[in-house]
């Protein structure tokens, strides 16, 4: 079959990077499509803006680089394509619960079309031609709670119940910082124990495999070796407590008092004493000290989150510093709705009652800062603590960062990665 990538060049903001280039799952989107698409394709064809493709005579698929999709999702698509031996495209119901609550919000990326929502993925027997029927996939969505909170925290109608619409195949266009989040977290994690859990109700055998391994092993159910998968060269504590499903990539430490719970951990990653996470993505080489804690969390390769602060709902870019003693709020004292940019850039409601903020790559944020709601921080921004500024009341872009007001010799030592020194814009 062949493959056929179109590029989606929007820059994802605060990153200041494409999609295709951001870490989801601690991989890079384009080498999550490929991998999973690898068991079907055999070549591919990479189609920048403009290009035209050459027409061709054999099966393809086709996609934007900005979908993030996992393997349930794409075996499934496929599988009901080949099967009508038709011209298709990936399509939602306007009313199913995971796309309208998380994918569908902040997105710039779905066609409309009556009832339903195009995404940027087709299949082409004989190659791209026109007459596309949209093809609606069972997202087999659960609700799953992760919260509960008083009334007035979560709204009139919820009774205090914080609940994710989580899919087990799962399909979604990658437009803001808010949808890594919800890659990640939602159709991520919470998606892993979603999936878990149905096979442990329906597979007896999985079942007794399970707790045959649990009692061989003297543990707990979901701290034994086939829900907690530890990679190579890496030293644990005895009196660490890990939960799966959780993946523990190589040359991994983790020290004592640390509670890990349905994570991803990167190759490389130190965590320090009594570290909490919890359905979190921690990033290739990322270092978390003493009392740092996550919360349905990214943090991409390389970051570093000081003690004894807390980030819940947050994305943190690539080779970010995050100083000690730092609070990202989440929840807006006032019952407003939570705002966040969209993939237009426009201010909207992000559709969520508590959000966190995010973090681009290459930032150095100073200690003790209190950020708001869905604030952004752009790649390459310096942030001191000081009287003027301890509070992020707004987003902060790179012309804010404070290393322009250093002294020429201290501001050359910052490097600037993911920006235009000369002109103050984005690449």
């Amino acid at each position: 079959m062949l493959k056929v990538i179109l590029h989606a060049d929007n820059k994802i903001m605060p990153f200041c990077e494409p999609a295709r280039e951001l870490q989801i799952q601690n991989r890079p989107l384009w080498l999550n499509q490929r991998e999973l698409l690898a068991p079907y394709t055999t070549r591919e064809v990479e189609l920048k803006k403009n290009d035209r493709l050459q027409p061709v005579r054999e099966e393809t698929i086709v996609y934007r680089d900005n979908l993030f999709f996992n393997k349930n999702y794409i075996d499934e698509f496929v599988r009901l394509a080949v099967k009508g031996r038709r011209p298709v495209r990936a399509a939602f119901h306007s009313n199913d619960p995971a796309f309208r609550e998380h994918a569908f919000p902040l997105s710039t990326s779905y066609t409309p079309a009556g009832s339903l929502y195009l995404a940027d993925l087709w299949y082409y027997p004989n190659g791209p031609e026109a007459g596309v029927e949209p093809l609606v996939v069972d997202l087999q969505t659960r609700e799953i709670g992760y919260y509960h909170v008083p009334t007035y925290m979560s709204g009139d109608t919820s009774g205090g119940d914080l609940v994710f619409q989580v899919p087990l195949r799962a399909l979604i266009a990658i437009d803001t910082w808010v949808h890594i989040f919800i890659a990640d977290t939602v159709f991520g994690q919470f998606a892993h124990g979603a999936r878990f859990e149905k096979r442990l109700n329906e597979d007896l055998l999985f079942k007794l495999k399970i707790i045959g391994k649990a009692i061989y092993e003297g543990r707990q159910v979901l701290e034994c070796s086939e829900l907690v998968k530890v990679g190579k060269n890496c030293v644990i504590d005895p009196s660490a407590t890990i939960h799966g499903p959780t993946f523990i990539g190589d040359n991994v430490t983790v020290n004592a008092g640390a509670v890990i719970e349905n994570c991803i951990i990167g190759n490389n990653v130190n965590i320090s004493q009594d570290v909490q996470l919890m359905l979190s993505v921690v990033g290739d080489g990322a270092f978390l000290p003493f009392r740092a804690a996550l919360f349905m969390t990214t943090i991409m390769s390389g970051a570093m989150v000081a003690q004894n602060t807390c980030l819940q709902m947050c994305v943190v870019g690539k080779n970010t510093f995050i100083g000690a003693g730092s609070t990202w709020t989440d929840y807006n004292l006032i019952p407003i709705d939570i705002r966040a940019r969209d993939g237009n850039g426009d201010l909207s409601i992000a559709n969520r009652p508590v959000l966190g903020g995010c973090v681009g790559n290459n930032c150095r944020i100073g200690s003790g800062m209190i950020v708001y709601p869905a604030r952004t921080i752009e790649s390459d921004v310096v942030l001191a603590a000081s009287k003027d500024r301890r509070i992020i009341d707004r987003d902060v872009k790179f012309e804010d960062s404070d290393h322009h007001k250093f002294k020429r010799e201290a501001a050359d030592k910052h490097k600037i990665l993911y920006h235009d020194t000369d002109q103050g814009e984005s690449w």
